[in-house]
């Protein structure tokens, strides 16, 4: 790990969260705990409270610590959703529930959209605006109704078109079956697009996000086995709760990649 002294030129709120997150660390203050008031923190610090605020706001960004409206601020519980990409399909395949059965699922919309331009993109074969199904959904905590995730699905209308992926109920089981029932195709081959970024507007306000809070956007695209797209679904998260875990066999012998990684 590389150290420097930098952090005694930082600003007095940046030097206050340094600390604040040192004593969460070292166990001072438990998961579930609630922080002082923060009166009586820049009372200990000799802060104005302004200034304390912006140092609780550090750690509310990083996801160290969640404030409850008129109640206080706790420190998380360091909880992460585990996605393992390629154990997915296998699983609901084998007992046909939706991929995150543990999540409650609510459609915010179904129907006939056009094809935003990001995920255009991440396709050689599909046009901003092409007309597909949209399905959008909204995925929250069944014990506790927080909202754990944000996406969608795009579905080519040749699938789609006039079935019941148009209404905006929850499948009865896993998106893929159904698409593969209704395609009359298996899924054979995925792409993962993984990206880091800051939530926009309404990712905020859906997923109850701290300002300057960054979310994990990923693009998944499922294609057949003659290379046609079935569905491309993606799904937004806060990036302090989900943990990608991705397990692979490691090639015995030298082999050329169809894309070399940079980095």
């Amino acid at each position: 790990m590389v150290t420097s002294d930098l952090g005694a030129f930082a600003p007095k709120y940046q030097r206050v969260a340094n600390d604040l997150r040192r004593r969460i660390r070292q166990g001072e203050w438990q998961p579930g705990d609630r922080l002082p008031a923060e009166t009586a923190l820049a009372e200990h610090y000799d802060l104005s409270v302004p200034t304390m605020r912006q140092a609780v706001a550090v750690l509310r960004a990083e996801g160290a610590v969640e404030s409850r409206h008129g109640v206080g601020t706790f420190v998380k519980e360091e909880r992460r959703l585990q996605r393992r990409s390629r154990d997915r399909y296998g699983r609901a395949r084998k007992d046909s529930r939706l991929l995150t059965a543990h999540l409650e699922h609510t459609i915010l919309s179904a129907g006939r959209g056009p094809l935003p331009a990001h995920i255009a993109a991440v396709l050689d074969d599909a046009e901003p605006g092409d007309e597909v199904v949209i399905r959008r959904r909204l995925l929250t905590d069944p014990k506790t109704g927080t909202p754990e995730e944000v996406g969608a699905s795009y579905v080519p209308l040749g699938i789609a078109a006039e079935t019941f992926l148009e209404e905006p109920t929850v499948v009865p089981k896993a998106m893929f079956l159904c698409v593969e029932e209704l395609a009359g195709k298996r899924y054979a081959q995925a792409r993962d697009h993984w990206i880091a970024r800051l939530p926009t507007p309404e990712e905020t306000q859906v997923l109850g996000l701290p300002t300057g809070a960054p979310v994990m956007h990923v693009i998944h695209v499922a294609r057949a086995e003659d290379g046609s797209v079935l569905e491309v679904s993606e799904s937004v998260w806060p990036a302090d709760r989900i943990m990608l875990i991705d397990e692979y066999p490691v090639e015995p012998e030298a082999a050329m990649p169809e894309a070399p990684s940079e980095i």
